[in-house]
């Protein structure tokens, strides 16, 4: 990848302009019920979304265009929302059904009325959801697929006060490791080394090759040191592989951007091993604990950047950062421009200590 040591400070704006074009994670607890619908807010844009009685899942917007009442207050029969102000109905596709006011003899059609709706997926017991234009084009939603059954799923998000950016950078920064996560049942300040890890570039982000996990690891070392690798993925989204033999644990982090101000990190982890079964509440623990670990300093660093919106990024522990700047300056202007998203990093080995 690019060995440059060049300091890149991303201008003010861009901490608040994740782009559109991306799935983000709307819901990590698994389906919705059958019949059940939800609010929920990316980019600024409320969405309800809902799974009919068919189980076909949408997502509306979340405004009747009527006199503007949020359809996700209004009642859902598993076939259509009714709104709350005046009943006004409508379908999942987002098309109105009916229109109670309305008496014999007007002409208005109810059907020439429509809710603008996106597309919504499902994988991996996560719902996923897109705002922008040509999904085709983005990021696939990625497959965080076993090759066993799963035997132990836990999911736990926060809410950060804090910019897209800065929180998607957490994903990525090793040298925070041992500061922020602090524990004696992870990894100690004290026991900071040296790392030397070999990176490759994906289709739409970056890998850190298949490696043995660190020894200063308590928590690594608990599961004998196994391998693991690490996928960083546009828009944000951190996925780390942990093999055991034949079996698996992947830890992934995904970050969804609320509004300009606001980024809800969620963190699944999934596993084939049945000896985790009976520790999912101790891994739940664990899992919000570092979610607020980070939502903390992230808190702190973003006051920070409110009086200086600047960046130093210096040396090979924050070249994942200048990576992610890049990946997302280029493929925005690949969007932009209507042209095929091209990766031009190449794989480099990096050095840090952590």
């Amino acid at each position: 990848m690019d060995a440059s040591t060049a300091t890149e400070a991303p201008p003010a704006n861009e901490f608040r302009e994740p782009p559109r074009e991306a799935w983000y994670c709307v819901k990590s607890a698994g389906s919705l019920a059958i019949g059940a619908m939800a609010s929920v807010t990316v980019l600024g844009e409320q969405v309800v979304i809902g799974r009919t009685k068919l189980g076909e899942l949408f997502a509306l917007r979340d405004r009747c265009p009527h006199r503007g009442a949020p359809l996700s207050e209004g009642r859902f029969d598993g076939v259509a929302i009714t709104c709350p102000f005046h009943g006004w109905r409508f379908g999942a596709d987002g098309r109105c059904r009916a229109m109670p006011t309305l008496v014999d003899g007007e002409v208005t059609d109810p059907g020439q009325v429509k809710v603008g709706e996106f597309p919504i997926r499902e994988s991996d017991g996560i719902i996923w959801l897109y705002l922008g234009q040509r999904p085709e084009l983005a990021p696939p939603v990625p497959v965080l697929a076993l090759a066993g059954k799963t035997r132990c799923r836990v999911a736990v998000s926060v809410l950060v006060e804090a910019s897209y950016d800065l929180s998607v950078l957490s994903l990525i920064d090793p040298g925070h490791v041992g500061y922020v996560h602090n524990a004696w049942w992870w990894r100690p300040t004290a026991t900071a080394q040296e790392k030397v890890k070999d990176f490759e570039p994906l289709p739409f982000g970056f890998r850190m090759k298949a490696h043995k996990a660190a020894a200063n690891s308590r928590g690594y070392r608990l599961l004998g040191r196994p391998q693991t690798e690490v996928d960083f993925l546009l828009p944000g989204q951190r996925i780390e592989r942990i093999r055991l033999g034949e079996r698996a644990i992947i830890n992934a982090t995904f970050a969804t951007p609320i509004d300009t101000r606001r980024t809800l990190l969620t963190n699944v982890l999934l596993s084939d091993l049945p000896q985790l079964m009976p520790l999912a509440p101790v891994i739940r623990w664990a899992g919000h604990a570092f979610l607020r670990q980070d939502q903390r300093i992230l808190e702190l660093a973003q006051q920070g950047l409110e009086r200086k919106p600047t960046m130093l990024l210096l040396g090979q522990a924050d070249r994942l950062a200048q990576w992610y700047f890049c990946l997302k300056r280029d493929y925005a202007a690949a969007r932009r421009e209507g042209t095929v998203f091209s990766n031009r990093l190449a794989p480099e080995r990096l050095r840090w200590r952590t």
